[in-house]
C-alpha cells in the first residue's frame, strides 16, 4: 500500500458493491468501528505541522511589537494584551482563509485541501446569503462586489496583525466588514468562527473591560458546549470519534466502545460513562476558573482544562477544529492564569453588557430552543452529535452536472481522489462517509427516510451534504444549514436536474426540550415532496444499519 493510501476496509470492495444497500451500510459501519475513516498516518502529521505553522505565524505577527514574538522567550510575553488580541485576529484570518476548521482530507478536501479565497475571491461561485432574495446582498452567485468585501475584510485583519500597537481604529474595519459579508454569504461569517472571535473583537473595543469580558466569552463557550451535550446523541459521538482516534487503534480498545462488536454497535456503558464524565468536566473547570482568583484551585482547573482539550485534539475529530482548541487553551492561561485576579463579572460598560447578553446568552439559548433558525456554531452546540444534516441522492451519474455546470474550485470527491487513488480505493474511502453518518444517532433517521425519498437506492449515488457544501460553496464544518433547501435551489438554477435526478433528505437538529427530529424530502426539480418528524427515543433501539441487514 502506498504511503498516502487509506487503510483498506476488511472486505473486498467488489463484493461489497454487489451487496444490497442495508448490508453495505452494516459492513461499512462495522469497518468504521475498528478503523474510523482509515486515515494514513502521514495525514495526521500534516495536521500536526499545521498547528506549528499556526503558532509560528502568530509569533511573527507579535514580533512587529518590540519585545514580543520570540518563541524561545515565550513565557515572558505570551500574556501581553496585544499578544492575546493578535491571537484572536490571526485566528479569524486563519479560519477565513480556509486553513483551520474544515480543511484537509478529514473534511473531504484533497485537491485542493482548502477553500477560502479560491472560492471567496472567485466571481460566479455559489454562496449562501443570510436572506436569499434580499436586494443587492441576497443573490445566490458571488459578484465582484462580494469579492472586494472579502479582500477588504482579510486585508483589515492583516493590517491590524502587522501593527506595532493595536487601537480601536484597527478593530473597527473587520467589525464592520464581517457582518456585511455575513449578509451576502453566511459561509464566511461562520468560517471566521464569529461566535467566538468576533465577540472577542467586540470586547477589545472597550479598553477598561475587555479582559473580564473576554473571560465571559471563554466561559460561555465551554458552558454552552457542555449544555448541548445533555442529549441522547453525545454517547454516539464519543464512540464515533474514538473509533477514528489514532490513539485507540491498539488492542481491543475500540471494541469496548460498543455494546457487542460487531453485531450491536450502540454505545457501551463505558462510552456512556466517558460521555457523561466529559460533560461534567466541561461544566466544572470553567466554573472553577471564573470563580477562583489564582492559587491551587486555578492551577488544578487549568490542568483539567488542558487535559480536556488535549483529549479532543488527540482524537483528531472530523472537521479538525485543532487550532480552535489551541487558542482555547492559550486563552485560558492568559485570562484565567496570568490575569486570575481580574473579576469576570466586573464588566461595567452598559453597551458591552448588552452585547454580551445578546451574543453569549440570547443567541445560544434561541439556537438551542429553535435550532432550525440558527447555526449550531452561533448556538455554541459544538460536536454534541445533534446537528442538522442532509443527504443528496443523484440518480446514475447525475452528480457530474456539479462539475459541468457550476463555477467552483474543487471537483466532486471521486474526481479529486482519482488523481491519487485507484477506483476501488476511492469507493472504499467515500463509503466511509456513509459509515460516519450512520453511526451517529441522528443518522438512524435515514433508515426511514431513504425508502421515502427514492424507490431504488441502488440506482442512486449517495453523497453526504457536507461533501456537497465543500465543493459547491467552499466550506463545510458540520452545519447542515449550509446545504439545505436554499443551496438545493441555487444548484438547481445552474444544473437544471430533471425530476428524479436529484432527491435530497434534510434532517433538522432536535430542539432542546423537545423529543423529535424534523425532516424534509425534496426533489431538485419539483421541490418539497414530504415532511415529518421522528422520535429520538425510537432511534435508540436501532442499530446504525437498516433492519433488513439482519436477515
Amino acid at each position: 500500500m502506498a504511503l498516502l493510501d487509506p487503510v483498506p476496509p476488511p472486505y473486498d470492495i467488489g463484493e461489497w458493491q454487489k451487496k444490497p444497500f442495508p448490508e453495505r451500510v452494516k459492513m461499512v459501519c462495522q469497518a468504521w468501528a475498528l478503523q474510523g475513516y482509515g486515515t494514513p498516518w502521514p495525514i495526521y502529521l500534516v495536521y500536526i505541522l499545521k498547528i506549528f505553522l499556526y503558532v509560528w505565524v502568530w509569533s511573527l505577527f507579535c514580533s512587529f511589537t518590540p519585545g514580543l514574538g520570540n518563541l524561545g522567550d515565550f513565557s515572558a510575553w505570551y500574556y501581553e494584551p496585544i499578544a492575546f488580541q493578535k491571537a484572536v485576529l490571526w485566528s479569524m484570518a486563519f479560519e477565513a482563509l480556509g486553513l483551520g476548521c474544515g480543511s484537509g482530507p478529514l473534511t473531504g478536501r484533497y485537491n485542493p485541501p482548502f477553500g477560502g479565497p479560491i472560492y471567496f475571491c472567485r466571481p460566479g461561485t455559489i454562496k449562501a446569503p443570510f436572506w436569499p432574495g434580499l436586494p443587492l446582498l441576497g443573490g445566490a452567485k458571488r459578484r465582484w462586489f462580494e469579492v472586494l468585501l472579502y479582500v477588504g475584510y482579510i486585508g483589515s485583519l492583516f493590517r491590524a496583525l502587522v501593527a506595532p500597537e493595536l487601537s480601536i481604529e484597527l478593530f473597527i474595519p473587520p467589525l464592520v466588514l464581517l457582518p456585511l459579508l455575513g449578509m451576502t454569504d453566511k459561509t464566511i461569517f461562520l468560517a471566521s468562527r464569529a461566535e467566538h472571535y468576533y465577540t472577542a473583537l467586540v470586547c477589545f473595543m472597550f479598553v477598561d473591560d475587555w479582559l473580564p469580558a473576554s473571560k465571559l466569552v471563554w466561559v460561555a463557550i465551554w458552558m454552552w458546549a457542555a449544555t448541548s451535550k445533555l442529549n441522547h446523541h453525545f454517547p454516539s459521538v464519543v464512540a464515533v470519534m474514538q473509533s477514528n482516534s489514532p490513539l485507540t487503534q491498539f488492542g481491543p480498545i475500540r471494541k469496548l466502545l460498543y455494546k457487542s462488536y460487531p453485531d450491536d454497535l450502540r454505545p457501551s456503558r463505558l462510552t456512556h460513562f466517558l460521555a457523561h464524565a466529559g460533560t461534567v468536566t466541561e461544566y466544572v473547570f470553567p466554573i472553577a476558573l471564573v470563580l477562583s482568583d489564582g492559587g491551587t484551585v486555578t492551577v488544578v482547573a487549568l490542568a483539567v482544562m488542558v487535559g480536556f482539550h488535549t483529549f479532543i485534539t488527540s482524537s483528531i475529530p472530523m472537521g479538525v477544529p485543532i487550532e480552535w482548541n489551541v487558542i482555547m487553551v492559550y486563552g485560558a492561561f492568559v485570562l484565567f492564569g496570568h490575569y486570575a485576579d481580574v473579576n469576570a463579572f466586573s464588566v461595567s460598560a452598559p453597551l458591552l453588557i448588552a452585547y454580551l447578553a445578546f451574543a453569549l446568552v440570547a443567541v445560544p439559548l434561541f439556537g438551542n430552543l429553535f435550532p432550525s433558525k440558527a447555526s449550531f456554531l452561533c448556538s455554541m452546540r459544538y460536536y454534541a452529535g445533534n446537528w442538522a444534516y442532509s443527504v443528496w441522492l443523484f440518480r446514475g451519474d447525475a452528480s457530474k452536472k456539479l462539475d459541468e455546470k457550476l463555477t467552483k474550485a474543487a471537483a466532486t470527491l471521486p474526481v479529486q481522489l482519482g488523481k491519487f487513488l485507484d477506483e476501488e480505493t476511492i469507493i472504499a474511502t467515500t463509503s466511509k462517509v456513509l459509515g460516519f453518518r450512520s453511526m451517529h444517532l441522528h443518522g438512524r433517521c435515514l433508515q426511514q427516510l431513504l425508502p421515502k425519498a427514492v424507490d431504488d437506492i441502488d440506482a442512486y449515488e449517495y453523497v453526504d451534504g457536507e461533501l456537497v457544501a465543500g465543493i459547491v460553496i467552499g466550506w463545510n464544518f458540520g452545519d447542515g444549514h449550509l446545504h439545505n433547501m436554499d443551496l438545493l435551489r441555487a444548484v438547481q438554477a445552474e444544473c437544471q436536474f430533471e425530476e428524479g435526478e436529484l432527491r435530497c433528505i434534510f434532517v433538522e437538529s432536535q430542539p432542546m426540550g423537545r423529543a423529535t427530529h424534523s425532516w424534509t424530502i425534496a426533489d431538485a426539480a419539483t421541490g418539497v415532496r414530504d415532511t415529518g418528524k421522528i422520535r429520538v427515543k425510537d432511534l435508540l433501539e436501532l442499530q446504525p444499519w437498516p433492519a433488513a441487514a439482519e436477515g
